[in-house]
């Protein structure tokens, strides 16, 4: 005669996969946050020779190819991006701006960038270029 043992049901539940699944998300989220943000991706046009304009202070408008206009990372209007600058400008009158702008950006939506520059009164203003191949 076989007896039969009762299976007692699970008074608790195995949590390890959930530790082990929390752990590798929680390294993946850090590793997605902490990665530095470069700016909008352009397609830059080459130049005999570039120079850094590099600074702390420095704004970047970015125009891609699509024309939208880009203070640091954030896409403004010809309103805002002016608005902005005449902000930065207030606390630091001298502060550099570089102008990135894909290579198949409508050159009008460069020269608008431009005269916001302009019109607030910025003076030190570079235009971005990849360095050439050697």
């Amino acid at each position: 005669m076989q007896t039969h043992q009762k299976r007692k049901p699970y008074d608790e539940i195995n949590i390890t996969p959930m530790v082990d699944l929390t752990f590798v998300l929680l390294v993946i989220f850090i590793l997605m946050t902490t990665a530095s943000v470069q700016g909008i991706k352009v397609n830059l046009p080459k130049a005999s020779s570039a120079a850094s304009l590099a600074k702390p202070t420095t704004r970047a408008i970015t125009v891609d190819s699509r024309g939208q206009i880009y203070l640091d990372t954030f896409p403004v209007t010809i309103e805002q991006l002016e608005r902005e600058l005449r902000t930065y400008k207030a606390t630091n009158p001298e502060f550099p701006v570089v102008i990135k702008g894909d290579q198949v950006t409508q050159y009008g939506r460069i020269m608008e960038a431009l005269d916001a520059c302009a019109r607030v009164g910025l003076t030190q203003i570079g235009l971005v270029s990849e360095r050439p191949r050697s």
